[in-house]
């Protein structure tokens, strides 16, 4: 599969073992989780996935050991509404960037449970495309370079920084968002 994630990243991510994926996948969600978090809070009947997705996002950062229930994490993910088949697709802005969150979240969780290089690369890239896609719809909100910028970052290990980083990122990729919806 052919992936935005920067070959630098990619190959990092092929020789770092098991611990270095897990930070990859858990800074990657943290950055995505105000998208569905922010846009689905207050939503009827959703109070369940968002303590499934919140709780889940705060289990990722414990790298040093893969999810003992990330299975179960997933088959739950698996259910939410943004992952289910829709004849007429994801058209509203809220609903394509809560799509973007869930599915980077889906694949942490696969990345915790199998240590799969793959499903941490999908993770990436699901991130860099939903950011991609914002730029594109937000003059000069360099949203995808930043990504880029804390995907090399989730290398070095340090995930006290990195968190700091993520969250300040998440809260600025939110606000942007926020400000594409219709008033």
């Amino acid at each position: 599969m052919e992936t935005l994630v920067e070959e630098g990243v990619a190959e990092a991510l092929r020789d770092g073992g098991g611990e270095a994926l897990r930070l990859y996948v858990s800074a990657c969600t943290e950055r995505m989780a105000p998208l569905f978090v922010g846009l689905r809070a207050g939503a009827p009947e959703r109070e369940a996935d968002l303590d499934v997705y919140v709780e889940s996002v705060r289990a990722l950062w414990s790298v040093d050991r893969p999810l003992s229930d990330a299975t179960e994490r997933v088959r739950l993910v698996e259910r939410f509404p943004e992952l289910q088949p829709d004849e007429e697709g994801i058209t509203d802005v809220a609903d394509t960037y809560a799509f973007f969150a869930v599915l980077c979240l889906r694949y942490a969780l696969l990345t915790h449970g199998s240590g799969s290089v793959g499903d941490a690369l999908s993770c990436g890239h699901t991130a860099l495309t939903a950011m991609g896609m914002l730029d594109r719809n937000v003059s000069g909100a360099g949203h995808f370079a930043e990504e880029n910028q804390l995907q090399r970052l989730s290398l070095n290990g340090d995930a006290s920084g990195l968190w700091d980083a993520s969250v300040t990122a998440g809260r600025e990729r939110f606000r942007t968002v926020l400000g594409r919806l219709p008033r």
